[in-house]
């Protein structure tokens, strides 16, 4: 089913998670809604905090390529347990703050622990995009969003953004 995602500025979007104890078969269908959501949007992840629900969970999929195999991941608590002190700038995006873009710096790679749908412990070193993207998600987890790294002059600009366009369509 597919998840309304919430828009910046939303209170729920700067909460930190709690961490998921116990997983149930509610928390697997939510896992299943957001990658519906996620693909219909389209994105490259979504965290549970976009949708109003304040888990530590994110899916992401950053199989772009139109015939390639979708490599749908679904990541309970994930944490990031090593990063390289090599940097990469990606321009982000993000579904909470849609059609605004800015070039943030992270670590290159870095290596993530989560617990699968299936519960058990996982573990992967991630590169390049799907680095960026996991980086991203688990921001959403901690309260922070994208444009946390960019200058205040810019940040408040695209806020102001949000807001209008919130204005907006709360107006449609």
């Amino acid at each position: 089913m597919k998840r309304n995602i919430l828009i910046h500025p939303d209170p729920r979007l700067k909460k930190v998670c709690a961490p998921v104890a116990d997983l149930t078969d509610d928390l697997r269908k939510l896992a299943d809604d957001m990658l519906e959501t996620m693909y219909d949007a389209p994105g490259i992840g979504l965290a549970a905090p976009q949708i109003g629900i304040l888990d530590r969970l994110i899916v992401l999929d950053c199989i772009k390529e139109e015939g390639e195999t979708p490599r749908p991941l679904v990541m309970f608590n994930p944490e990031i347990i090593a990063s390289s002190d090599e940097t990469n700038v990606y321009e982000e995006g993000c579904l909470s703050i849609p059609d605004q873009y800015a070039e943030v710096t992270r670590p290159k790679v870095v290596d993530v622990a989560w617990m699968d749908q299936d519960g058990n412990a996982r573990q992967e070193t991630f590169d390049g995009l799907w680095a960026t993207c996991v980086q991203h998600e688990i921001d959403h987890l901690n309260g922070k969003l994208f444009i946390d790294y960019l200058k205040p002059l810019k940040r408040q600009m695209i806020t102001r953004r949000m807001q209008k366009l919130k204005r907006e369509q709360a107006r449609a």
